[in-house]
Protein backbone atom coordinates (compact mmCIF):
# COMPACT_ATOMS: atom_id res chain seq x y z
CA UNK A 1 0.00 0.00 0.00
CA UNK A 2 1.25 3.70 -0.70
CA UNK A 3 2.22 6.05 1.41
CA UNK A 4 -0.49 8.67 -0.37
CA UNK A 5 -3.13 5.94 0.05
CA UNK A 6 -2.38 5.50 4.07
CA UNK A 7 -2.34 9.19 4.33
CA UNK A 8 -5.78 9.19 2.29
CA UNK A 9 -7.26 6.15 4.23
CA UNK A 10 -5.83 7.63 7.84
CA UNK A 11 -7.12 11.21 7.06
CA UNK A 12 -10.84 9.62 6.61
CA UNK A 13 -10.46 7.76 9.89
CA UNK A 14 -9.69 11.06 11.19
CA UNK A 15 -12.80 13.18 9.41
CA UNK A 16 -14.84 10.32 10.07
CA UNK A 17 -14.33 10.52 14.11
CA UNK A 18 -14.42 14.00 13.68
CA UNK A 19 -17.73 13.71 12.15
CA UNK A 20 -19.09 11.75 14.63
CA UNK A 21 -17.93 13.98 17.54
CA UNK A 22 -19.03 16.79 15.69
CA UNK A 23 -22.75 15.22 15.84
CA UNK A 24 -22.75 14.38 19.45
CA UNK A 25 -21.75 17.74 20.17
CA UNK A 26 -24.02 19.56 17.60
CA UNK A 27 -26.93 18.01 18.83
CA UNK A 28 -27.15 17.73 22.21
CA UNK A 29 -30.14 14.86 22.63
CA UNK A 30 -32.40 17.48 25.22
CA UNK A 31 -31.18 21.28 24.87
CA UNK A 32 -32.60 23.83 26.70
CA UNK A 33 -35.42 26.05 25.09
CA UNK A 34 -36.28 29.55 25.14
CA UNK A 35 -39.00 30.67 23.31
CA UNK A 36 -39.09 34.49 23.32
CA UNK A 37 -42.19 35.95 22.05
CA UNK A 38 -42.59 39.44 21.11
CA UNK A 39 -46.20 41.12 20.92
CA UNK A 40 -47.19 43.48 17.75
CA UNK A 41 -43.78 43.61 16.41
CA UNK A 42 -43.70 44.50 12.96
CA UNK A 43 -41.24 42.69 10.43
CA UNK A 44 -39.27 45.36 9.55
CA UNK A 45 -38.82 46.27 13.43
CA UNK A 46 -35.55 44.78 13.92
CA UNK A 47 -32.23 46.07 12.08
CA UNK A 48 -31.27 43.16 11.10
CA UNK A 49 -35.06 43.06 9.49
CA UNK A 50 -34.29 46.39 7.86
CA UNK A 51 -35.51 49.63 10.40
CA UNK A 52 -32.78 52.31 10.16
CA UNK A 53 -34.06 54.28 12.98
CA UNK A 54 -35.32 51.52 15.67
CA UNK A 55 -32.07 50.14 18.07
CA UNK A 56 -31.76 46.16 18.42
CA UNK A 57 -28.07 45.79 18.71
CA UNK A 58 -28.62 42.06 20.85
CA UNK A 59 -30.79 40.74 18.26
CA UNK A 60 -28.75 42.41 15.36
CA UNK A 61 -26.11 40.03 17.00
CA UNK A 62 -28.32 37.01 17.62
CA UNK A 63 -28.67 36.69 13.69
CA UNK A 64 -25.25 37.38 13.01
CA UNK A 65 -24.82 34.12 15.63
CA UNK A 66 -27.70 32.22 14.32
CA UNK A 67 -30.67 31.89 11.65
CA UNK A 68 -32.94 34.62 9.95
CA UNK A 69 -35.61 33.03 8.94
CA UNK A 70 -37.79 35.84 6.36
CA UNK A 71 -41.08 33.56 5.15
CA UNK A 72 -42.39 33.28 9.37
CA UNK A 73 -45.90 33.62 9.50
CA UNK A 74 -48.16 33.92 12.83
CA UNK A 75 -51.41 31.63 12.61
CA UNK A 76 -53.34 35.01 13.36
CA UNK A 77 -53.65 38.48 12.25
CA UNK A 78 -54.21 39.02 16.29
CA UNK A 79 -52.64 37.78 19.46
CA UNK A 80 -54.94 35.24 20.57
CA UNK A 81 -55.30 32.55 17.54
CA UNK A 82 -51.39 33.36 17.50
CA UNK A 83 -50.94 32.20 21.20
CA UNK A 84 -53.73 29.44 20.75
CA UNK A 85 -51.57 28.07 17.71
CA UNK A 86 -48.29 28.05 19.18
CA UNK A 87 -49.66 25.96 22.42
CA UNK A 88 -51.83 23.79 20.51
CA UNK A 89 -50.11 22.86 17.60
CA UNK A 90 -53.65 23.34 16.09
CA UNK A 91 -55.04 25.84 13.58
CA UNK A 92 -57.95 28.14 14.69
CA UNK A 93 -60.83 25.86 13.46
CA UNK A 94 -59.82 22.30 15.81
CA UNK A 95 -59.40 24.89 18.95
CA UNK A 96 -62.34 27.49 18.19
CA UNK A 97 -59.88 30.73 18.94
CA UNK A 98 -60.32 33.03 15.80
CA UNK A 99 -59.59 36.40 17.09
CA UNK A 100 -59.93 38.22 20.65
CA UNK A 101 -62.65 38.27 23.24
CA UNK A 102 -66.36 38.06 22.14
CA UNK A 103 -67.85 38.64 18.77
CA UNK A 104 -69.43 41.36 19.82
CA UNK A 105 -66.39 43.81 20.63
CA UNK A 106 -67.05 44.94 17.04
CA UNK A 107 -70.07 46.39 15.21
CA UNK A 108 -70.81 43.39 13.10
CA UNK A 109 -74.96 43.53 13.18
CA UNK A 110 -74.61 46.21 10.03
CA UNK A 111 -72.53 43.71 8.42
CA UNK A 112 -73.66 41.17 6.10
CA UNK A 113 -72.29 38.19 7.86
CA UNK A 114 -72.72 36.93 11.47
CA UNK A 115 -69.38 35.80 12.63
CA UNK A 116 -68.38 32.59 14.03
CA UNK A 117 -68.76 32.60 18.07
CA UNK A 118 -64.98 32.72 19.26
CA UNK A 119 -63.80 30.60 21.99
CA UNK A 120 -62.52 32.72 24.54
CA UNK A 121 -60.01 30.23 26.62
CA UNK A 122 -58.14 27.25 25.45
CA UNK A 123 -60.24 23.63 25.59
CA UNK A 124 -58.88 22.16 28.33
CA UNK A 125 -59.03 18.58 26.50
CA UNK A 126 -56.21 20.14 24.75
CA UNK A 127 -52.49 18.86 25.75
CA UNK A 128 -50.49 21.77 25.38
CA UNK A 129 -46.69 22.10 24.57
CA UNK A 130 -45.70 22.89 28.41
CA UNK A 131 -47.71 19.62 29.22
CA UNK A 132 -45.71 17.58 26.60
CA UNK A 133 -42.00 19.13 27.99
CA UNK A 134 -43.20 18.21 31.51
CA UNK A 135 -44.07 14.99 30.91
CA UNK A 136 -40.98 14.30 28.88
CA UNK A 137 -39.20 15.39 32.72
CA UNK A 138 -38.30 19.29 31.68
CA UNK A 139 -38.99 21.62 34.32
CA UNK A 140 -41.53 24.33 32.33
CA UNK A 141 -41.73 27.98 33.11
CA UNK A 142 -43.97 31.23 31.62
CA UNK A 143 -43.55 34.92 32.32
CA UNK A 144 -45.80 37.54 30.81
CA UNK A 145 -49.03 37.16 28.63
CA UNK A 146 -51.16 34.21 28.38
CA UNK A 147 -53.70 35.04 26.71
CA UNK A 148 -55.73 31.46 26.95
CA UNK A 149 -57.22 31.74 30.24
CA UNK A 150 -55.58 33.78 33.15
CA UNK A 151 -58.48 31.77 35.58
CA UNK A 152 -58.65 28.36 37.24
CA UNK A 153 -58.11 25.55 35.26
CA UNK A 154 -57.16 27.77 32.50
CA UNK A 155 -54.39 29.61 34.26
CA UNK A 156 -50.31 28.36 32.61
CA UNK A 157 -49.89 26.78 36.08
CA UNK A 158 -52.60 23.69 35.50
CA UNK A 159 -51.28 23.88 31.79
CA UNK A 160 -48.05 22.65 32.30
CA UNK A 161 -46.06 25.34 33.42
CA UNK A 162 -44.22 24.86 36.97
CA UNK A 163 -43.59 28.40 36.94
CA UNK A 164 -45.82 30.67 35.94
CA UNK A 165 -46.89 35.05 36.70
CA UNK A 166 -49.48 36.03 34.38
CA UNK A 167 -49.25 40.15 33.54
CA UNK A 168 -50.17 42.46 31.19
CA UNK A 169 -51.89 45.49 30.02
CA UNK A 170 -49.40 48.02 31.67
CA UNK A 171 -45.58 48.79 31.26
CA UNK A 172 -46.16 50.30 34.46
CA UNK A 173 -47.75 49.65 37.49
CA UNK A 174 -48.71 46.51 36.18
CA UNK A 175 -50.54 44.07 37.99
CA UNK A 176 -49.85 40.05 37.89
CA UNK A 177 -51.72 36.55 38.79
CA UNK A 178 -50.92 35.27 41.31
CA UNK A 179 -50.18 38.58 42.71
CA UNK A 180 -46.71 39.87 43.28
CA UNK A 181 -45.59 42.57 45.26
CA UNK A 182 -44.11 44.60 41.81
CA UNK A 183 -41.24 47.05 42.64
CA UNK A 184 -42.60 50.95 42.21
CA UNK A 185 -41.27 52.18 38.85
CA UNK A 186 -40.31 48.78 37.41
CA UNK A 187 -40.68 48.54 34.13
CA UNK A 188 -42.72 45.19 32.61
CA UNK A 189 -39.76 44.41 30.22
CA UNK A 190 -37.11 44.37 32.68
CA UNK A 191 -39.52 42.64 35.58
CA UNK A 192 -40.62 39.76 33.22
CA UNK A 193 -36.56 39.31 32.50
CA UNK A 194 -35.62 39.57 35.55
CA UNK A 195 -38.21 36.29 36.33
CA UNK A 196 -36.47 34.16 33.42
CA UNK A 197 -32.67 34.88 34.29
CA UNK A 198 -33.90 34.23 37.74
CA UNK A 199 -35.59 30.53 36.81
CA UNK A 200 -32.40 29.63 33.75
CA UNK A 201 -30.07 30.19 36.86
CA UNK A 202 -32.27 27.90 39.07
CA UNK A 203 -32.15 25.14 36.59
CA UNK A 204 -28.64 25.42 34.94
CA UNK A 205 -28.16 21.89 35.48
CA UNK A 206 -30.83 20.11 33.83
CA UNK A 207 -32.74 20.19 30.08
CA UNK A 208 -35.52 23.24 30.76
CA UNK A 209 -38.17 24.94 28.58
CA UNK A 210 -38.79 28.89 28.99
CA UNK A 211 -41.39 30.84 27.39
CA UNK A 212 -40.94 34.55 27.72
CA UNK A 213 -43.68 36.49 25.98
CA UNK A 214 -43.10 39.91 26.55
CA UNK A 215 -46.41 42.24 26.51
CA UNK A 216 -44.07 44.69 24.36
CA UNK A 217 -44.47 46.58 21.89
CA UNK A 218 -47.99 46.30 22.22
CA UNK A 219 -49.75 49.61 23.05
CA UNK A 220 -50.56 51.33 25.38
CA UNK A 221 -47.41 52.76 24.43
CA UNK A 222 -45.13 53.71 27.89
CA UNK A 223 -41.24 53.15 27.75
CA UNK A 224 -38.28 54.31 29.94
CA UNK A 225 -38.30 58.05 30.20
CA UNK A 226 -34.07 58.12 29.45
CA UNK A 227 -34.70 55.92 26.34
CA UNK A 228 -37.37 57.76 24.76
CA UNK A 229 -34.98 61.01 25.44
CA UNK A 230 -32.87 58.62 23.35
CA UNK A 231 -34.76 58.52 20.14
CA UNK A 232 -36.28 61.66 20.65
CA UNK A 233 -32.88 63.14 19.40
CA UNK A 234 -32.57 60.56 16.13
CA UNK A 235 -34.41 61.60 13.07
CA UNK A 236 -37.24 59.29 11.96
CA UNK A 237 -37.01 57.12 8.98
CA UNK A 238 -40.08 56.56 7.06
CA UNK A 239 -42.79 55.36 9.30
CA UNK A 240 -40.03 54.26 12.15
CA UNK A 241 -40.46 57.65 13.75
CA UNK A 242 -41.82 56.87 17.17
CA UNK A 243 -39.77 57.48 19.92
CA UNK A 244 -41.70 55.92 22.73
CA UNK A 245 -41.92 53.07 20.47
CA UNK A 246 -38.73 52.87 19.93
CA UNK A 247 -37.87 53.00 22.88
CA UNK A 248 -40.60 49.96 23.92
CA UNK A 249 -38.49 48.07 21.22
CA UNK A 250 -34.94 49.03 22.70
CA UNK A 251 -36.13 47.14 26.09
CA UNK A 252 -37.50 44.01 24.42
CA UNK A 253 -34.19 43.90 22.50
CA UNK A 254 -32.13 44.18 26.00
CA UNK A 255 -34.27 41.23 27.17
CA UNK A 256 -33.07 39.45 24.91
CA UNK A 257 -29.08 40.35 25.27
CA UNK A 258 -29.39 39.87 29.03
CA UNK A 259 -30.93 36.56 28.57
CA UNK A 260 -28.03 35.39 25.82
CA UNK A 261 -25.80 36.93 28.32
CA UNK A 262 -26.49 34.34 31.25
CA UNK A 263 -27.11 31.30 29.07
CA UNK A 264 -23.29 32.23 27.72
CA UNK A 265 -22.16 32.69 31.12
CA UNK A 266 -23.46 29.79 32.47
CA UNK A 267 -21.64 27.96 29.65
CA UNK A 268 -24.95 26.63 28.67
CA UNK A 269 -25.07 27.81 24.72
CA UNK A 270 -24.09 24.74 22.65
CA UNK A 271 -26.82 22.92 24.93
CA UNK A 272 -29.80 25.97 24.20
CA UNK A 273 -32.09 26.41 21.48
CA UNK A 274 -32.98 30.53 21.79
CA UNK A 275 -35.68 31.73 19.33
CA UNK A 276 -37.51 35.11 19.03
CA UNK A 277 -40.17 36.01 17.12
CA UNK A 278 -43.87 37.80 17.50
CA UNK A 279 -47.41 37.12 17.06
CA UNK A 280 -48.27 39.26 14.77
CA UNK A 281 -47.41 42.07 12.65
CA UNK A 282 -46.85 45.74 13.62
CA UNK A 283 -49.38 48.16 14.17
CA UNK A 284 -49.16 50.32 10.89
CA UNK A 285 -49.84 50.15 7.06
CA UNK A 286 -53.74 51.35 7.25
CA UNK A 287 -53.54 54.59 6.03
CA UNK A 288 -52.57 53.34 2.24
CA UNK A 289 -55.53 50.74 2.84
CA UNK A 290 -57.94 53.41 3.45
CA UNK A 291 -58.46 52.38 7.24
CA UNK A 292 -58.60 54.81 9.81
CA UNK A 293 -57.17 54.34 12.98
CA UNK A 294 -56.06 55.77 16.07
CA UNK A 295 -52.31 55.95 15.97
CA UNK A 296 -50.02 53.67 13.82
CA UNK A 297 -47.23 52.70 15.64
CA UNK A 298 -44.69 51.63 12.81
CA UNK A 299 -44.80 50.47 9.30
CA UNK A 300 -44.55 47.38 7.85
CA UNK A 301 -43.16 48.48 4.26
CA UNK A 302 -42.49 46.72 2.21
CA UNK A 303 -45.20 44.59 3.24
CA UNK A 304 -48.94 45.40 2.84
CA UNK A 305 -51.16 46.61 5.81
CA UNK A 306 -50.51 45.78 9.56
CA UNK A 307 -51.79 43.95 12.12
CA UNK A 308 -55.60 42.84 11.89
CA UNK A 309 -55.60 41.77 8.34
CA UNK A 310 -54.21 39.17 6.61
CA UNK A 311 -52.33 40.97 3.92
CA UNK A 312 -48.34 39.97 4.96
CA UNK A 313 -48.01 42.96 6.83
CA UNK A 314 -50.52 41.54 9.86
CA UNK A 315 -49.20 37.85 9.68
CA UNK A 316 -45.88 37.92 8.64
CA UNK A 317 -43.36 38.74 11.61
CA UNK A 318 -39.31 38.54 12.05
CA UNK A 319 -37.78 35.31 13.56
CA UNK A 320 -34.51 34.35 14.50
CA UNK A 321 -32.93 31.25 16.22
CA UNK A 322 -29.41 31.02 17.48
CA UNK A 323 -28.12 27.44 18.58
CA UNK A 324 -24.50 27.50 18.73
CA UNK A 325 -23.16 24.16 16.42
CA UNK A 326 -26.18 23.87 15.71
CA UNK A 327 -27.63 26.17 13.63
CA UNK A 328 -25.65 27.74 11.61
CA UNK A 329 -23.95 30.99 12.03
CA UNK A 330 -25.09 34.25 9.85
CA UNK A 331 -27.65 31.83 7.98
CA UNK A 332 -30.77 32.99 6.30
CA UNK A 333 -34.15 31.31 5.45
CA UNK A 334 -36.85 31.97 3.28
CA UNK A 335 -38.54 28.83 3.49
CA UNK A 336 -42.24 29.25 4.94
CA UNK A 337 -42.89 28.41 8.81
CA UNK A 338 -45.96 28.71 10.50
CA UNK A 339 -46.93 29.33 14.19
CA UNK A 340 -48.48 25.68 14.30
CA UNK A 341 -44.85 24.05 13.41
CA UNK A 342 -43.65 24.78 16.77
CA UNK A 343 -45.00 22.41 19.02
CA UNK A 344 -43.34 19.46 16.47
CA UNK A 345 -40.09 21.53 15.62
CA UNK A 346 -39.83 21.69 19.70
CA UNK A 347 -40.79 18.29 20.85
CA UNK A 348 -38.25 16.57 17.49
CA UNK A 349 -35.01 19.09 19.09
CA UNK A 350 -35.97 18.23 22.91
CA UNK A 351 -36.06 13.95 21.50
CA UNK A 352 -39.86 14.26 23.44
CA UNK A 353 -42.49 12.29 21.55
CA UNK A 354 -45.99 13.61 20.47
CA UNK A 355 -48.54 12.75 23.18
CA UNK A 356 -50.69 10.36 22.71
CA UNK A 357 -53.79 10.85 20.52
CA UNK A 358 -52.94 14.56 19.51
CA UNK A 359 -53.30 16.19 16.55
CA UNK A 360 -50.75 18.50 15.43
CA UNK A 361 -51.58 20.55 12.30
CA UNK A 362 -47.81 21.59 11.46
CA UNK A 363 -44.37 19.86 10.55
CA UNK A 364 -41.49 20.40 12.23
CA UNK A 365 -38.50 22.55 10.56
CA UNK A 366 -36.20 21.18 12.41
CA UNK A 367 -33.84 20.49 9.53
CA UNK A 368 -34.55 24.05 8.26
CA UNK A 369 -32.87 25.39 12.11
CA UNK A 370 -29.81 22.99 11.12
CA UNK A 371 -29.15 25.02 7.87
CA UNK A 372 -30.65 22.51 6.09
CA UNK A 373 -32.73 22.49 2.66
CA UNK A 374 -36.17 20.65 3.44
CA UNK A 375 -36.34 17.75 1.29
CA UNK A 376 -39.62 18.89 -0.75
CA UNK A 377 -42.37 21.41 -0.79
CA UNK A 378 -44.17 21.81 2.51
CA UNK A 379 -48.23 21.68 2.72
CA UNK A 380 -49.50 25.17 2.20
CA UNK A 381 -50.22 27.23 5.20
CA UNK A 382 -53.56 28.30 5.84
CA UNK A 383 -55.78 30.90 7.73
CA UNK A 384 -59.36 31.41 8.56
CA UNK A 385 -60.66 34.18 10.29
CA UNK A 386 -64.70 34.30 10.12
CA UNK A 387 -64.91 37.26 11.42
CA UNK A 388 -64.66 41.23 12.43
CA UNK A 389 -61.39 43.59 13.15
CA UNK A 390 -62.59 47.22 13.57
CA UNK A 391 -60.94 50.71 13.23
CA UNK A 392 -61.71 53.95 13.53
CA UNK A 393 -65.37 55.51 11.74
CA UNK A 394 -66.53 52.65 10.81
CA UNK A 395 -63.48 51.03 8.66
CA UNK A 396 -62.43 47.46 8.81
CA UNK A 397 -59.05 46.07 9.09
CA UNK A 398 -60.78 42.64 7.92
CA UNK A 399 -63.66 41.28 7.08
CA UNK A 400 -64.33 37.33 7.41
CA UNK A 401 -61.56 36.10 5.56
CA UNK A 402 -59.32 33.03 4.77
CA UNK A 403 -56.22 32.88 2.81
CA UNK A 404 -54.05 30.01 1.90
CA UNK A 405 -50.02 30.00 0.65
CA UNK A 406 -48.62 27.44 -1.14
CA UNK A 407 -45.12 27.88 -2.65
CA UNK A 408 -45.14 31.34 -4.23
CA UNK A 409 -48.51 31.70 -4.20
CA UNK A 410 -50.77 33.38 -1.85
CA UNK A 411 -54.64 33.55 -2.31
CA UNK A 412 -56.78 35.46 0.06
CA UNK A 413 -60.78 34.63 -0.04
CA UNK A 414 -63.19 38.01 1.23
CA UNK A 415 -66.27 35.67 3.08
CA UNK A 416 -68.99 38.48 2.35
CA UNK A 417 -69.25 38.90 -1.28
CA UNK A 418 -66.56 35.78 -2.59
CA UNK A 419 -63.83 38.12 -3.85
CA UNK A 420 -60.22 36.54 -4.17
CA UNK A 421 -57.35 38.20 -4.30
CA UNK A 422 -53.79 36.44 -5.67
CA UNK A 423 -50.56 36.97 -5.48
CA UNK A 424 -47.36 36.12 -6.70
CA UNK A 425 -44.95 36.60 -3.42
CA UNK A 426 -41.62 35.72 -4.84
CA UNK A 427 -42.03 38.52 -7.50
CA UNK A 428 -44.47 40.98 -5.52
CA UNK A 429 -43.57 41.02 -1.98
CA UNK A 430 -45.91 44.11 -1.66
CA UNK A 431 -49.10 42.11 -2.68
CA UNK A 432 -49.69 45.29 -5.23
CA UNK A 433 -50.74 43.22 -8.20
CA UNK A 434 -53.75 41.43 -7.80
CA UNK A 435 -53.45 38.22 -10.62
CA UNK A 436 -56.89 36.58 -9.99
CA UNK A 437 -58.10 37.45 -13.23
CA UNK A 438 -54.41 36.47 -14.99
CA UNK A 439 -53.98 33.37 -13.58
CA UNK A 440 -56.88 31.53 -13.00
CA UNK A 441 -56.10 27.62 -13.33
CA UNK A 442 -53.83 29.31 -10.24
CA UNK A 443 -56.54 30.60 -8.21
CA UNK A 444 -59.25 27.54 -8.94
CA UNK A 445 -56.11 25.07 -8.13
CA UNK A 446 -55.50 27.49 -4.69
CA UNK A 447 -59.25 27.72 -3.89
CA UNK A 448 -59.64 24.06 -4.15
CA UNK A 449 -56.78 23.52 -1.77
CA UNK A 450 -58.32 25.66 0.59
CA UNK A 451 -62.06 24.72 0.24
CA UNK A 452 -60.82 20.99 0.97
CA UNK A 453 -58.73 22.30 4.26
CA UNK A 454 -61.68 23.97 5.52
CA UNK A 455 -64.07 20.70 4.68
CA UNK A 456 -61.34 18.25 6.58
CA UNK A 457 -60.59 20.37 9.61
CA UNK A 458 -64.85 21.34 10.07
CA UNK A 459 -63.69 24.85 9.98
CA UNK A 460 -67.41 26.73 10.67
CA UNK A 461 -68.52 29.75 8.30
CA UNK A 462 -69.89 33.23 8.87
CA UNK A 463 -73.44 33.20 8.27
CA UNK A 464 -76.22 35.48 6.70
CA UNK A 465 -77.00 38.39 8.97
CA UNK A 466 -81.08 38.28 8.68
CA UNK A 467 -81.29 41.28 10.97
CA UNK A 468 -78.76 43.86 9.58
CA UNK A 469 -78.81 47.29 11.20
CA UNK A 470 -77.53 50.35 10.75
CA UNK A 471 -73.71 51.09 11.48
CA UNK A 472 -73.23 51.96 14.86
CA UNK A 473 -69.75 53.17 16.31
CA UNK A 474 -67.04 50.61 16.41
CA UNK A 475 -65.67 49.26 19.86
CA UNK A 476 -62.80 48.07 21.02
CA UNK A 477 -59.34 47.50 19.39
CA UNK A 478 -57.81 44.59 16.87
CA UNK A 479 -56.02 43.48 19.81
Amino acid sequence: MSRRMILTIAACVFWAEMSLTCVGKETPQHPNIIYVLADDLGYTDLACFGSRYYETPHLDQMARDGLRMTAAYTCGPNCQPTRAALMSGQYGPRTGIYTVGSIDRFDWRSRPLRPVDNVTEMPLDRVLLPQAFKSGGYPTAMFGKWHLGDEGLHHPSKRGFYESLVTAGKHFDFETLPPQNVPQGVYLADYLTDRAVDFIQRHKEKPFFLYLPHFGVHSPYQAKPELIERFQKKPGVGGHNDPTYAAMIFSVDESVGRIRKIVHELDLAEKTLIIFTSDNGGVGGYAREGIKTGKEATDNVPLRGGKGMLYEGGIRVPYLACWPGVVPAAHESDEPIISVDLYPTLLNAANIDVPSGTTLDGASYLTILKGEKSPQQRSPLYWHFPGYLGSNENTWRTTPAGAIRHGDWKLIEFFEDGRRELYNLRTDLGEKQDLAAAQSEKLESLKRMLHDWRTKTNAPMPTTNTNRQAPGANRGRAD
